[in-house]
């Protein structure tokens, strides 16, 4: 729904590709993983692609509660809540820093992508990552497509990072946004409706694929009329280029942002690749 249930797959395929661009996971929810494979697989990318591979790294279950169990290896209790001891151990191998006396302290020298190595980001959507993030000085990337109200949780993210000290690094901060460009407003708008339908179903628990706009807009306007009051605000950049550039700047220099993330969800994929050529025309 959002892009693909396995970004490490990806990434290999898209980095050999291109030549310049960085390529990264937009991410690998941790809590379902061991920290240690998610090492040696970002490792092993970062040396077959040196300087390009970003490692976006998340609590959240990203799905919906029974895809989210269905995850689990273990299914006899849910997932514990250990992000931050998992999120350390990950650090540690990648950067070599785990404490001599550490049970898994000898396996960080032997990840397969060294000496080069991914550049983790921690992504979020509320206070406790920016606190992380700040604390162990690590990049970060706010999902404004899931809570719009971000801009002061970002600019915490610089206040506490700048607390800290950290030597060599400075607070970065990535904002990703749903966005749909097309060749006119009222077209952003038919396309945009089928992740309006998608989310409003997930919102109650229907995990959906991307329904045709005309579907999607015959739903919505029955499910207007009835339950309009249930739709928490979502943001929403939609438009032709201008419109969009002029409100995603709008956005970018809300959070203090140094880079912007753009989730764009369509039922046509030809509609999605022009969004982004769009999108690319407009902001050169």
């Amino acid at each position: 729904m959002l892009a693909g249930p396995s970004p490490e797959a990806l990434i290999g395929p898209i980095a050999a590709a291109t030549d310049r661009i960085r390529v990264g996971s937009g991410g690998v929810m941790l809590p379902y993983y061991s920290p240690l494979k998610v090492a040696e697989t970002f490792s092993m990318l970062a040396g077959l692609f040196p300087g390009r591979i970003d490692l976006g790294l998340g609590r959240a279950p990203g799905t919906d509660p029974i895809t989210a169990f269905a995850l689990q290896r273990d299914r006899r209790q849910l997932l514990p809540d250990d992000f931050p001891q998992q999120l350390a151990e990950l650090l540690g191998y990648l950067d070599d820093s785990l404490p001599p006396d550490h049970p898994f302290g000898r396996l960080a020298s032997m990840l397969p992508g060294r000496p080069d190595g991914p550049q983790p980001w921690l992504l979020g959507s509320s206070r406790d990552s920016a606190l992380w993030a700040a604390e162990l000085g690590l990049p970060y990337a706010f999902a404004d497509f899931i809570n719009p109200r971000g801009a002061e949780i970002a600019a915490l993210y610089r206040e506490r990072f700048a607390a800290h000290e950290h030597s060599a690094r400075r607070a970065t901060t990535a904002v990703a946004v749903w966005v749909i460009c097309a060749d006119s407003d009222d077209e952003a708008q038919r396309l945009a409706s089928s992740a309006r339908m998608t989310f409003t179903l997930l919102r109650r628990g229907q995990l959906i694929a991307v329904p045709p706009p005309e579907k999607a807009m015959r739903f919505l306007k029955a499910d207007d009329r009835t339950q309009s009051h249930s739709r928490p605000e979502r943001r929403a950049v939609l438009g032709a280029p201008a419109t969009v550039k002029e409100q995603l700047q709008e956005v970018v220099s809300s959070y203090g942002a140094d880079e912007a993330i753009v989730v764009s969800i369509t039922y046509d994929h030809d509609a999605r690749l022009r969004s982004y050529e769009l999108l690319a025309e407009a902001w050169r």
